[in-house]
């Protein structure tokens, strides 16, 4: 069974653009594959972060991710699994910079991080994509579900594998693919031309968790056509609406409602409503799981640390392997 690696940072609410975006993507993966799904916090600290906060935040995310039907034995936290950072300082040393110098998300990230710390650059967002890699190699992923703007780190991923082989004359990592599923691109219901996101604000992302009537209100003041799309084309925000639809389960509905927009009968407060009754629909078993696993944060706690555990296993055996290879000294395990 072909092994998936996935991560996800705890920053922010989890929202139903990274519900739809990523996590019911998991839940479909994780009945086929040997998944391996972490929450991300050594990634979270290349951004601004409050200590306590971050710590925190992982916490709620493994509740939240619980919550939401992931399964507990193929779920952990990156830090309570050190040999990732362990294999990032040896791919360090396999790893280009030139090909660092050319990653996207470094030029996007860095000029947020400048303006929030008036100029400071963590070295850590320079790098991270590296230990992304580590993340990947060090469980021997063969697939990984990316977005388009995970592309290039994934090709740097398979890069770094390589360039390994090369040099020490022994193919160890397999080269990881890409596993493209359908999955929505949610935008902001208040400006749909920017993707929903926690970091915009609050009317710019729908909190999983919220009750129905601020689900309700949300959708309600949802912006839907602003005038200025080409005649005869759908705007930016009604397509999102429709896709909030389809991606909350609501097929029948989604498929007449766009009879009565073609036939130029649609009625935006019909939509909105059978949106909102959507994902209402979505959120509320969600919640309530979520309710019984906030009652005993301390179960949750051990469950998730003797996950972690069992899954660090994987990782020092490879850590191990990787440093008999390259010549360092070892304890064995």
């Amino acid at each position: 069974m072909s092994t998936i690696l996935s991560g996800i940072q705890p920053t922010g609410n989890l929202h139903f653009g990274r519900y739809f975006g990523a996590v019911q993507n998991w839940l479909r993966l994780q009945e086929e594959y040997d998944c391996l799904y972490c929450v991300v916090d050594y990634h979270a600290m290349t951004m601004p972060f409050q200590p306590q906060k971050l710590r925190q935040n992982s916490w709620d995310l493994v509740i939240n991710l619980l919550a939401a039907d992931i399964k507990p034995e193929n779920l952990f936290i990156q830090s309570l699994v050190p040999e990732h950072a362990e294999l990032n300082w040896i791919l360090n040393c396999f790893s280009s910079y030139g090909q660092l110098t050319r990653m996207t998300q470094f030029k996007d990230k860095s000029s947020q991080s400048a303006e929030k710390q008036e100029g400071f650059i963590s070295v850590g967002l320079y790098t991270y994509p590296v230990l992304q890699a580590a993340d990947i190699l060090i469980y021997h992923a063969t697939k990984v579900p990316v977005g388009k703007d995970q592309e290039q780190h994934l090709e740097l991923t398979r890069n770094i594998a390589q360039l390994f082989t090369n040099i020490l004359g022994k193919e160890y990592f397999a080269l990881p693919e890409a596993l493209y599923t359908e999955v929505p691109k949610v935008m902001s219901t208040a400006d749909p031309t920017r993707k929903m996101s926690a970091s915009l604000g609050e009317k710019h992302n729908i909190d999983l968790f919220a009750d129905p009537a601020r689900i309700q209100k949300q959708i309600r003041s949802a912006v839907t056509d602003t005038g200025d799309s080409p005649a005869g084309e759908m705007s930016p925000g009604v397509q999102n609406l429709f896709r909030l639809l389809k991606a909350a389960g609501q097929q029948a509905a989604h498929d007449s409602l766009q009879d009565d927009y073609q036939a130029g009968a649609l009625r935006y407060s019909d939509l909105k409503q059978a949106v909102a009754d959507g994902l209402e629909a979505v959120s509320a078993p969600i919640r309530e799981r979520r309710a019984e696993l906030l009652s005993d944060k301390k179960a949750v706690k051990n469950q998730i640390k003797a996950s972690s555990a069992e899954i660090r296993k994987r990782a020092q055996a490879t850590v191990k392997e990787v440093k008999d290879m390259v010549g360092l000294a070892n304890v064995r395990f």
